[in-house]
């Protein structure tokens, strides 16, 4: 509200005594009608012929109105819950999404809430959906579900620049749902299995890789020596009989098998 510095005028100030006067003849009766009731979570803006009373709200408490002269506007400080339905807005690779959000705001200035704008929470909360809806606009179906949190500051700084002169303080805006159509979905789980896919083989190989090269090193311990390989074959015998009751054939290595033959020939 510009700030101005004339009065109510002469003709003002007849009303207003009058009105004053009329109050005292018909006082104690004018008095319920004069005095009102402001709680605590309102403020009442109070216009004397037609110019607001004061910059500032008055209130809580009892307030004094004078008859035919003053009337009131109580605004409620507390904070509203505003809920913005589902927006169908298409993302910057255009795919068409479906999003919903809240935004939490409160009057901080009941004067500028009643003075500036002629609904102050109608007017909020169309500015809400036109702004969720520009700013997911320049955002990717990839940011949108990655970055709610910068998406909804961003939102709410918006908001609150714009509002700043309604007298309405901006305190949180949050993106509840984001909704994507069905064959997208499906399109978005085929992609992520695939993806799974590809790095379970991609570990699968590393570990082909790796086993390889242990094998590769324990071959060339094992051919330092050569009763190494019979003792894992005992070991490996011992591990088996251990898990499964079975049958277990137990080969003689061949050069005992040439040794004895060749003691046999010689006997």
């Amino acid at each position: 509200i510009a700030d101005r510095r004339e009065g109510i005028g002469v003709c003002g100030w007849i009303l207003v005594s009058l009105s004053f006067l009329l109050v005292l003849i018909t006082f104690p009766i004018s008095i319920w009608a004069c005095i009102k009731v402001i709680r605590e979570y309102e403020r009442a803006v109070v216009f004397r012929l037609g110019r607001i009373l004061s910059k500032k709200a008055k209130g809580p408490g009892l307030i004094l109105v004078l008859p035919c002269t003053d009337t009131f506007i109580k605004v409620d400080l507390r904070t509203v819950t505003c809920k913005i339905p589902p927006q169908e807005i298409l993302t910057k690779d255009a795919v068409t999404t479906q999003v919903d959000g809240v935004v939490y705001y409160r009057i901080h200035s009941a004067v500028s809430a009643v003075a500036n704008v002629t609904d102050v929470h109608s007017a909020t909360f169309l500015l809400a959906q036109t702004t969720l809806r520009n700013i997911l606009g320049t955002q990717s179906l990839a940011q949108l579900l990655a970055g709610r949190e910068e998406i909804a500051h961003s939102i709410q700084a918006i908001l609150d620049s714009a509002t700043e002169q309604w007298g309405i303080k901006v305190a949180q805006v949050e993106i509840k749902d984001v909704r994507i159509p069905v064959a997208m979905q499906r399109a978005m789980a085929a992609e992520a299995e695939a993806a799974r896919e590809a790095r379970a083989k991609v570990v699968a190989a590393e570990g082909e890789m790796n086993a390889s090269k242990a094998l590769k090193q324990a071959s060339v311990v094992l051919a330092e020596s050569p009763a190494g390989l019979q003792l894992r074959y005992l070991q490996t015998l011992t591990t088996l009989a251990a898990e499964n009751n079975s049958t277990i054939v137990f080969p003689l290595p061949i050069n005992m098998l040439e040794s004895l033959g060749q003691k046999n020939r010689g006997g």
